[in-house]
Parts: structure tokens; sequence; C-alpha cells
């Protein structure tokens, strides 16, 4: 369901509870920064870590290829009107070879890396969900947010309680 669709869900649901406040003592909300959730909570660290591990081999190659068409450059900056007219084109032809594959796997580094990294974080949200869940049902909450909301005071936030819990789950 779209976040959008969710949020007018909430917050038609939020004033459903309080248009029926009269008929109810209290009603007991909270609320899960989901940015701090995936910045903060250990497994979320874990998750990073993974995919910096996962991806540094192929940034490190994307590094000495990038490496590679600068020294190219260079060396047709620095000697082209020395070089002989064949040597000047295929050099200009390695690094335009070298340049257009550079782009390519660059390309498809960042697709893969996002690729993974939404994987990482639906995993990630899926655990919290039942962390949320858990929590909701243990404590008796009638409502738990998640962003994007306008506004949720520190009194609500119960973002802690479940990256406590996630960490502890592991």
């Amino acid at each position: 369901m779209h976040n959008g669709i969710k949020f007018i869900i909430a917050i038609a649901g939020v004033f459903l509870l309080l248009g029926t406040a009269a008929a109810a003592d209290e009603y007991k909300i909270g609320f899960v920064s989901t940015e701090r959730l995936f910045r903060d909570a250990g497994i979320a660290k874990q998750a990073q870590q993974k995919l910096e591990n996962e991806f540094v081999k192929r940034e490190n190659e994307l590094k000495k290829l990038s490496d590679r068409v600068q020294t190219l450059q260079s060396e047709i900056d620095k000697d082209g009107t020395t070089m002989s007219e064949n040597a000047r084109r295929d050099k200009e032809r390695e690094m335009s070879n070298l340049s257009r594959d550079l782009q390519r796997q660059q390309r498809e580094f960042r697709e893969d890396l996002n690729l993974r990294r939404n994987e990482e974080l639906g995993i990630l949200q899926e655990r919290a969900n039942k962390v949320i869940q858990k929590i909701a049902e243990m404590e008796k909450f009638d409502l738990i947010l998640q962003e994007p909301v306008v506004y949720a005071s520190k009194r609500i936030d119960i973002t802690d309680k479940v990256i406590k819990e996630l960490d502890a789950s592991k």
C-alpha cells in the first residue's frame, strides 16, 4: 500500500478514535521513526556493513578503471602534440572505450547496489513490523503510526523500544 494512502488511513483512524472519545476512557497511540530505525538499529547497521562488504571489490575495480581513464587523458593532454597521429588516435580510442565501459559498469553498480539495498531494507522493515506488532499487543496500543507524519511528540515515540527489541531479537 502506498505510504500516502497508509497515512490517510491512519489519520482517519485517529479521527475515528477521537470522535468516539466519549465512549471510551483513553487511547494509547505510539509513533515509530522509520528513518531513525533504519539508521540506528543494530541490524540496520549490520545490513549496511554487509552491503559495503558485498560491493567493495566492485567499487575498487571501478576506481582502478576510473584511474586508468584519467591516466590516459593525462597522457593525451601531456604528450598528444608530440605523439604520432596513429598513436594519439589509438590512445583516444582506448580512452573512449574505457570511458564507455566505466560508465556502463558504474550504472550497473548503482542498479545492483540499489536493488540489494532495497532487499535489505525490505527485510528490516518486515522484522520491524513484527516487533512493532508485538509491542503494540504487549503494551495494548490502540494505534501506532510510522512516518510520514507531520508531528509526533516524544511522549508517544516508541522508536527506541522498537530498536531495542530488534537488536535483542538478532
